[in-house]
């Protein structure tokens, strides 16, 4: 892949960078795993399970305080090592956990303590993807944003989906494994945090004379009034609402499905994952690039679009079951259209979740809005992945999937209308 024309500061940033998301892949790519290492290997419910969804995006409620505290942070480098420690050492003490299954089956308190350690592990992103958002947009000239992002995270998913399948293998011969390698994937974070914090940033320190919890309310009225007053980032976010959570009431569901439904083995399903990952790959350096030229309202559409038709490809199984078995592999024939669709989605998504917000700003301001956006996925994330188990369990997987549909339906509309009626963005 061709670089575009950097400077130094570009440079050092985008390798640095690159470096901290081939580091993160590999950490990602045991996380991948880890709703089947609950279901499967730890006999957890189906609501425990989704309680460790719902920690991964519900820690971003609290971003209504840490906004306006990592504003007064005068050093972030120690700041991002000091997150390292305190939510990453955590894991280590999974390497004591059992490694027979009876332990499990008598007794909740492992599935508790796991809860608990990956809730302090969630509670890290409220200082990371803020943080990263802003370091990169303040070492990256405008037209490059995209591209750069999109290819750093190109090397995410390669490590990530290797990583995965050789964790999918280990875990179908021992299914306790995980008391080693999640230990391992936070020791690798705490490295890949350390590399990330080495980005230099001028920082632009206000000081505050305001009580903390004054400036909270502030801080607060401030991210009502950038709703408020920005409409096309305000539509954006609404239909970012209606997509969350249609996300989030399918993504547990589709976790149980895949362990009770389909009877899936570990192996199969990395096959799952790395197949629609390697479509992702693929595809980022283009998106990326069209991100960078497209207002984000549009490009939703497309994102939106892709979930929407892997989520019904996947509802197809239940009346279209017939698959092959390949090496221990479970193919089902609709799946092919369902990795299709999902290699696109995971393409598109994870450009617009991390960097979308950041279209409708100004360079400075886009941690702030970046909080705002991560704040409303904390608040949707409070409710729709239990109500999505609630749906399974009361009304089967047909209906939770088909409401799921109708939210990303409205979402699509909200992001057409918002284009077609609202000024559009600037592309510089």
């Amino acid at each position: 892949m061709a670089l575009p024309r950097l400077n130094p500061d570009e440079k050092r940033t985008f390798y640095l960078h690159t470096t901290y998301a081939t580091i993160e892949g590999f950490v990602l790519g045991i996380l991948a795993l880890n709703e089947f290492v609950f279901l499967k290997s730890m006999q957890g419910s189906n609501y425990q399970m989704s309680l460790l969804f719902q920690f991964s995006m519900a820690v971003f409620i609290l971003l209504f305080i840490m906004n306006e505290w990592l504003k007064r942070v005068s050093n972030r480098a120690v700041l991002l090592r000091k997150t390292a420690l305190i939510t990453r050492v955590p894991l280590l003490a999974l390497a004591f956990f059992p490694s027979e299954a009876s332990a499990y089956i008598n007794s909740s308190i492992y599935h508790l303590v796991f809860l608990g350690i990956f809730l302090i592990y969630y509670l890290g992103a409220l200082v990371i993807n803020p943080t990263i958002n802003f370091l990169l947009k303040n070492n990256y000239d405008h037209q490059h944003f995209g591209k750069l992002y999109s290819y750093a995270t190109s090397v995410n998913k390669i490590v990530m989906l290797l990583v995965t399948f050789v964790y999918g293998v280990l875990l179908d011969q021992n299914y306790y494994i995980f008391k080693w390698s999640l230990p391992l994937a936070g020791l690798l974070s705490m490295i890949g945090l350390w590399l990330l914090s080495l980005i230099r940033i001028e920082e632009r320190i206000v000081l505050y004379r305001q009580n903390f919890w004054v400036s909270v309310k502030a801080s607060a009225r401030d991210m009502i009034q950038i709703l408020k007053t920005n409409r096309p980032y305000r539509h954006f976010e609404i239909g970012f609402m209606f997509y969350g959570f249609s996300f989030m009431v399918s993504v547990t569901v589709i976790a149980i499905f895949f362990y009770e439904g389909l009877d899936l083995n570990y192996s199969s399903m990395a096959f799952y994952k790395n197949a629609y990952n390697v479509l992702a790959i693929l595809l980022l350096p283009y998106f990326g690039g069209l991100l960078g030229n497209l207002d984000p309202r549009k490009f939703s559409v497309l994102t939106y679009s892709s979930i929407f038709l892997y989520i019904f490809f996947l509802m197809l199984t239940v009346w279209i079951p017939a698959y092959t078995e390949i090496a221990g592999i479970k193919l089902y024939y609709v799946l092919i259209c369902y990795i299709l669709a999902h290699g696109v989605f995971a393409a598109t998504m994870v450009l617009l979740w991390n960097i979308g917000s950041a279209y409708f700003c100004k360079a400075e301001e886009a941690g702030t809005y970046q909080s705002v956006h991560l704040f409303l996925t904390g608040f949707r994330a409070l409710f729709a992945p239990t109500i999505g188990v609630f749906f399974y369990e009361k009304f089967g997987l047909i209906t939770t999937f088909t409401v799921a549909l109708v939210s990303l339906a409205i979402a699509i509309g909200v992001n057409v209308w918002s284009y077609k009626n609202e000024k559009k963005i600037p592309v510089v």
